[in-house]
């Protein structure tokens, strides 16, 4: 294979997602740069100044500076790192995960038009020349497993969510099609209406598919958030990504102002029950029922979200 080969697929490729002029491209004052940045502030665990340089590959300088713009506009806000002082973290604000998100959004129609024009017929032997792109250039496979994304569901991906609840409670516990129906429901409400500043659904995003998936609503509970549909693929399992995922929505639902976290399962699901122990929930109620064609005990667990204020005479 000749250099020519190469530079030439990086030329064409380039052009068709119209690198060269990003911002023209998705009509967004932001370049290609700049609009990575974004991505990965809205989707990376990884938040540090340092660890952007290093997964992004850019110049501590050219990052700085990026980032000082960012926070001009309003769409940034830097802070110590509270693991560690002398790093730098960037965070989000309201403004830039408008930003972040409507960059998403438009990326994703960008590709989709551009799929539109591939027929079906052609569309896996395309995936698969790209993921045979990736694996040849990015080296040998290592025992670490690339962290997976956290990020807003796209088209479909909540039907994803109902399939595969029902998949995988059938398969590992002969749960029968009345969980999938539960599930449809939830999904529906959320779908038709929810307030996206204090109600949002997360997937988990590995190697470009869906691997996990959880859900932050209103309980009915007055100040009350609700977990909902925690889900890690089998093999995604073991990495830590269900801690994740209910972390990042116990983090969402206490920037909202929720006081509390309630969530309803059931003691056959051992993994999801030590996650939430794990992230500080606490059993406050069991009852047997026979649901999904098995006997099971279902389980209320509650986190406290925000102190509660102190009573007249009471110090802290």
């Amino acid at each position: 294979m000749s250099v020519h080969e190469v530079r030439a697929f990086n030329r064409f490729y380039t052009n068709v997602i119209g690198a060269l002029d990003y911002g023209k491209h998705l009509y967004t004052p932001y370049t290609l740069t700049e609009s990575r940045v974004l991505y990965e502030l809205a989707h990376s665990p990884r938040t540090d100044a340092a660890d952007l340089r290093t997964e992004l590959s850019l110049d501590a300088g050219y990052l700085s500076r990026l980032l000082g713009k960012f926070e001009r506009d309003e769409l940034v806000e830097r802070a110590p790192s509270e693991a560690d002082p002398r790093r730098q973290r960037i965070t989000l604000t309201p403004r830039g995960r408008e930003a972040a998100a409507v960059l998403d959004e438009r990326s994703r129609r960008a590709v989709g038009a551009l799929l539109e024009g591939v027929p079906e017929r052609e569309r896996e032997r395309l995936a698969e020349a790209m993921r045979t792109v990736r694996e040849v250039l990015a080296g040998p496979r290592t025992d670490r497993v690339a962290e997976p994304v956290l990020r807003d569901p796209g088209p479909g991906e909540l039907g994803w969510i109902v399939q595969r609840h029902g998949a995988l409670y059938a398969a590992e516990y002969g749960w029968t099609t009345e969980f999938e129906g539960l599930v449809a429901r939830i999904v529906a409400d959320f779908a038709q209406d929810h307030d996206p500043q204090r109600e949002r659904v997360w997937i988990a995003e590995s190697d470009g598919r869906p691997v996990g998936s959880v859900m932050c609503v209103r309980d009915d509970a007055p100040a009350a958030a609700r977990l909902r549909l925690l889900l890690v693929e089998p093999e995604a399992r073991g990495h830590g990504l269900g801690d994740r995922l209910v972390r990042t929505a116990v983090d969402f639902a206490r920037a909202a102002g929720y006081r509390e976290m309630v969530l309803w399962t059931n003691d056959v699901l051992d993994g999801a029950r030590r996650i939430y122990q794990r992230t500080g929930f606490t059993l406050v109620a069991e009852k047997p029922h026979h649901s999904y064609g098995a006997d099971l005990v279902g389980q209320d667990w509650r986190l406290p979200l925000q102190e509660a204020p102190l009573q007249e005479g009471q110090s802290s």
